[in-house]
């Protein structure tokens, strides 16, 4: 599948308004961020989330840089082959990121079918 950087960044702003407003509201000092690929430019790995977990923080506070859960382009791409798949796929990879935020693990998240 082949979409630019803009069209996709959209879908991802789509889904993320999809959410419910209960997963969204606790998001503190978190950004959102596409990039097209990790940097090991791999194509297996379709989000990040890059910070400490609620579940970890003690005297996290004023002036601590955000948080960030990446989304990456090219592997949604590859592993779709329709817009609704990528939604869905796309949809999948923020649940499971802001899942970490909340200190939730892969683990937990392989239970509850977010993996």
């Amino acid at each position: 599948m082949d979409m630019d950087a803009a069209a996709f960044e959209e879908l991802v702003i789509d889904e993320l308004d999809l959410l419910p407003d209960d997963m969204v509201e606790g998001l503190e000092n978190v950004v959102f961020v596409v990039e097209d690929r990790p940097e090991d430019g791999s194509l297996d790995l379709l989000g990040l989330y890059d910070g400490l977990a609620l579940t970890e923080r003690t005297q996290y506070g004023m002036g601590e840089l955000p948080d960030r859960i990446v989304v990456y382009r090219e592997p949604h791409l590859a592993q779709c082959e329709t817009e609704h798949e990528l939604r869905d796929e796309i949809h999948t990879t923020l649940v499971h990121e802001i899942a970490h935020f909340y200190g939730i693990d892969d683990e937990q998240l392989h239970e509850m079918g977010w993996a």
